[in-house]
């Protein structure tokens, strides 16, 4: 759970409801980490085109699975559970 203040569901109106709509049909619910930037769209609109840039593209040369392995990794060696 996050420490700062997050844009509840009930709360997401606007820009940031279309995001959390779009973070839906992408994963079947929005994750902390999309909560966790959601009182600057901004930022969150930067954040998920570079997770589109360097994970899902389909122009990289490595296998999205594999991108998408190394992720966790990192993730893992950084103790996060996002």
């Amino acid at each position: 759970m996050a420490y700062i203040r997050t844009v509840g569901d009930d709360e997401a109106t606007g820009r940031i409801g279309q995001l959390f709509d779009a973070a839906r049909q992408r994963a079947g619910r929005v994750f902390g980490i999309v909560r966790l930037m959601s009182l600057e769209p901004s930022t969150l609109e930067a954040s998920m085109a570079l997770y589109a840039a360097t994970t899902t593209s389909p122009r990289s040369p490595l296998p999205r699975w594999f991108r998408e392995l190394v992720a966790v990794r990192v993730s893992a060696a950084n103790d996060c559970s996002y």
